[in-house]
């Protein structure tokens, strides 16, 4: 993750974007959107730039409207990776905001989401994001999960799931390139127990389901085939 393809397009945050808001679950600042008494929830884990970013709130409210109860947890407090900061490198923003220090958070999510009464629970884990969800379905703290353009997300890792994982990925994409993701669809393949889908987006690079131009229609129509992929995974695994 330390190439520029990670941090391109970085999206203009704003903190009031979306139709939900924002409140305090599992211990994090959390953008919360749909119907409360809903008992199917959706995590969204986000990539580097956090859970303002309006093009992410916007999937999240379209992930509501069909039903669910989605969060977008803070899970980098207040400090998420600021594109072209010569003084902070990605590689050194994530020695502080490494995956691996955000599972505790996660599972503080699920809990929380648990005790509000929800049986049944997927996680979306885009970018940087997808490590964390994989972490989570590997104890089965989640029913369903998928990943958008993952990184640093390995084959040993796609073994150990016990979630129903769905994997979109881009043909260009330096982080999980094709090859990758042809070693996860047959490591998903081996597991009987568990469904798996792949999926390979012709002519689109990493980023694409939420760092869009939403003035390119060949753009808009991608991301949105894969927000209906996503979509629909959900549907089928937690209701």
């Amino acid at each position: 993750m330390s190439g520029p393809q990670c941090c391109s397009n970085p999206p203009s945050l704003n903190p009031s974007s979306g139709a939900g808001h924002v409140e305090q679950l599992g211990g994090l600042s959390t953008y919360v959107s749909g119907a409360p008494d809903s008992k199917n929830a959706v995590i969204f884990i986000t990539d580097v730039y956090g859970y303002e970013a309006p093009l992410l709130r916007k999937l999240a409210d379209k992930v509501a409207a069909a039903g669910f109860f989605v969060v977008a947890p803070d899970f980098f407090k207040g400090d998420p990776y600021v594109a072209n900061d010569p003084n902070r490198p990605i590689k050194e923003w994530l020695q502080e905001h490494g995956p691996e220090k955000s599972f505790d958070d996660g599972k503080a999510v699920v809990e929380a989401l648990k005790s509000k009464g929800i049986s049944a629970i997927g996680a979306v884990g885009i970018c940087w994001g997808a490590k964390v969800v994989v972490a989570l379905a590997k104890v089965e703290l989640i029913q369903a999960a998928v990943l958008l353009h993952p990184s640093l997300v390995t084959v040993d890792d796609i073994k150990e799931v016990k979630a129903h994982v769905s994997v979109l990925g881009a043909e260009i994409d330096h982080m999980s390139p094709p090859e990758l993701l042809k070693q996860f669809e047959e490591a998903l393949a081996a597991k009987p127990e568990v469904d798996g889908f792949v999926k390979i987006f012709p002519k689109v690079s990493h980023g694409w389901t939420v760092r869009y131009n939403v003035e390119d229609e060949e753009a808009v129509k991608c991301a949105d085939e894969a927000h209906g992929d996503l979509l629909a995974w959900f549907t089928k695994y937690l209701k």
